[in-house]
């Protein structure tokens, strides 16, 4: 059951269409998917070679905690998914058409974690009791039957290149729910956890309000309404630098950028962002 103090569900409460994830790393990061039922993942991972790291020992800890896209290493449960809906890996390959979204098993996704559920449609109230970035939105969830769709298509086209702040693993899980991506270039992706860190930081580090107050108490006050604030405005579902973007195209916008990469900046390749209206 779904609550304010905890995420976690049990797997007889899965339902295709369903975003979730695990922790890893101690709880310092989650890996992130959508459940297409039959107790399969659909997620975005790490190509090889085709990963943009920060640069930083964030690479160790956050790159490595989430599986490579190595058909070796499937068990017999992810072989005969990826069998079935990803024959380019038959032979070992390392990724294919869909790059790094593949299919697991839901055993091998949690790899050894507890299964949780991220929420959609949540009240602004919930959203900030959630303190933990990463765990719910105020954006809506499209049906259910167009989530797995999205998914499927991208696990035989790709997301583009995995970026850690641009594209990851929850941005691909958020786009499949929604079908947003945000248009501003020089901003954090649709990650509730990375737009919790950046707050978090903002708060500390750069809020002059923090001179206002000289005791323990205020500065508390203070800080801790910046930080839900930061993490409120940059909620995908408030933002309004986002787009309604149709998988097809965002998939045609990915093979332009893959082919025109060597004159493509990084930031602007791990942006998978297509020409289209504004939602």
């Amino acid at each position: 059951m779904v609550g304010v103090l905890s995420n976690k569900v049990g797997r007889d409460e899965l339902k295709p269409g369903d975003h979730i994830y695990s922790w890893r790393s101690a709880y310092l990061y989650s890996h992130h998917g959508i459940y297409i039922g039959d107790e399969k993942v659909v997620h975005f991972t790490r190509a090889a070679g085709q990963e943009i790291g920060t640069g930083t020992v964030l690479d160790l800890i956050l790159l490595s905690s989430s599986p490579t896209t190595h058909a070796a290493d499937a068990c017999d449960r992810c072989a005969a998914a990826r069998d079935q809906h990803q024959p380019e890996l038959r032979n070992g390959s390392d990724g294919g058409a869909g790059g790094g979204v593949i299919i697991s098993c839901l055993d091998c996704f949690l790899d050894g974690g507890n299964l949780y559920l991220f929420t959609y449609n949540v009240s602004p109230a919930f959203f900030l009791a959630k303190a933990r970035g990463g765990t719910c939105t105020l954006a809506r969830s499209d049906l259910p039957e167009l989530v797995v769709h999205r998914a499927l298509f991208l696990l035989t086209r790709g997301f583009g290149a995995y970026c850690l702040f641009k594209n990851n693993c929850e941005d691909f899980a958020i786009y499949c729910k929604t079908g947003l991506l945000v248009e501003t270039a020089f901003s954090v992706g649709r990650s509730g956890q990375l737009t919790s860190i950046t707050a978090a930081i903002s708060a500390v580090a750069s809020s002059p309000l923090r001179f206002l107050t000289t005791s323990a108490g205020g500065l508390a006050i203070v800080t801790t309404s910046m930080y839900c604030m930061g993490r409120y405005v940059a909620d995908i579902g408030v933002r309004r630098d986002v787009l309604k973007v149709p998988v097809e195209r965002l998939v045609e916008h990915v093979r332009i950028s893959a082919e025109e990469a060597p004159s493509v900046p990084a930031s602007a390749a791990a942006s998978p962002l297509g020409t289209t209206e504004r939602s």
